[in-house]
């Protein structure tokens, strides 16, 4: 099983090969990195210099404007070498193509930021509050910006602030009480009054550093409000959000490789063969690998119906269901994994226990299987009216 049926330019074969060489050194801290909590800055630096953060940018603002295929492919790629490292630049590849792609900016504030990541500059956007949980769900920002004699004044958290530690840029929601609108602001680190609280405690994707983002009187431009959003979120098309089940796939990928692997080689004395011969881990092996072509094939056909602009204006629900049942698929592998690897898989010096817990944050990244679901019925239900 592998992504071999998904490559179908030299591109991307040049790119996966790159990646794959590099997968030892991203897997080399994965251990540690779980371990103590603590972001792989070492391993965003290697793509910064491999020139991997600059590919969702368009070639006329010097990238090479890859497709959300190709973006799928890649990060599937990574994950299988280290999720943390995935699932944290993937938020800033689908970033820099959602933004670029929309063209919600001005030519020149797109400009200037182009710059910046052709010189390794890193963003995500920072809207999920304690308060509100995500923001897909509808729920207006705490964080305010006010205005100010030299522009504006914002205030405010914001909690899983996935990698943290490397940002240069926070694309920061909050409410703007005089437009009674939800704005976006371009923050930069260096901000007098930014800050980040290490609030990060979780058993899942440790690696992230998902922390805090604490904006105490910043003080913003005029021209760093980029985005005055006229709806909310969550009712946009984006396909850019499919960085996200590529992770889980590609840490599934992980798990699975390991447990034939295993199986493969491990023999007790209770038998004269390796446990692979056995019927019931067959079985196991077998069930793998069929959530494996699922998932795999519908998160790649809806991607390339993404990338088709005339075909994409039919897509309704399809990137949530990728979503729902990527992730879905992706537990489910980790979890046969570890029924064929058996208890050894619960050691903590085992990968599979790893993947284990960072497969399970999948279920909430947005959107949400609940929310998937309901729109699907919705929109079942609206045919028939």
């Amino acid at each position: 099983m592998s992504t071999e049926l998904f490559i179908t330019t030299d591109f991307q074969r040049r790119w996966v090969n790159e990646l794959t060489e590099a997968g030892p050194f991203f897997s080399s801290f994965s251990e540690q990195s779980d371990t103590l909590s603590k972001f792989p800055k070492e391993n965003i630096q290697k793509l910064v210099e491999m020139g991997y953060t600059t590919l969702t940018l368009p070639k006329e603002f010097g990238g090479e404007g890859i497709s959300v295929t190709d973006m799928v492919l890649f990060q599937e790629t990574i994950a299988r070498f280290d999720s943390a490292t995935a699932l944290a630049i993937g938020w800033h590849q689908g970033v820099v193509g959602e933004l670029y792609e929309n063209r919600k900016w001005t030519a020149e504030q797109l400009a200037q930021f182009s710059e910046a990541v052709q010189q390794g500059a890193l963003i995500n956007r920072s809207v999920t509050e304690a308060q509100t949980g995500s923001p897909t769900r509808g729920g207006r920002p705490q964080t305010t910006a006010t205005r100010s004699a030299g522009g504006w004044v914002i205030s405010g958290e914001k909690t899983f602030t996935t990698m943290a530690p490397a940002l240069t840029h926070f694309l920061v929601s909050v409410w703007i009480e005089e437009k009674q609108q939800i704005g976006f602001f371009l923050i930069p680190r260096e901000s007098e009054g930014l800050s980040i609280k290490e609030t990060w405690h979780t058993i899942s994707m440790r690696g992230t550093e998902s922390q805090t983002l604490v904006l105490d009187d910043v003080k913003a431009t005029g021209d760093q409000l980029v985005e005055v959003n006229e709806a909310p979120r969550g009712n946009k098309l984006n396909g850019w959000l499919l960085h996200i089940p590529a992770c889980y796939l590609g840490i599934a990928q992980a798990a699975r490789d390991y447990a034939v692997h295993f199986a493969a080689t491990y023999q007790p004395n209770s038998l004269d063969e390796p446990i692979a011969s056995l019927f019931n881990i067959q079985t196991q092996i077998g069930k793998m690998d069929l959530e494996l072509i699922k998932a795999r094939h519908l998160l790649y056909d809806i991607a390339s119906i993404y990338d088709d602009e005339a075909r994409r204006v039919h897509l309704q629900n399809e990137l949530g269901a990728a979503k729902s049942i990527v992730t879905n698929s992706a537990i489910e592998i980790v979890n046969l994994a570890m029924r064929i690897v058996g208890a050894k898989s619960l050691e903590l010096s085992n990968p599979l226990q790893r993947h284990y817990r960072d497969v399970r944050a999948g279920l909430h990244n947005p959107p949400m299987d609940d929310m998937t679901i309901t729109k699907l019925a919705h929109a079942a239900i609206n045919e028939q009216k």
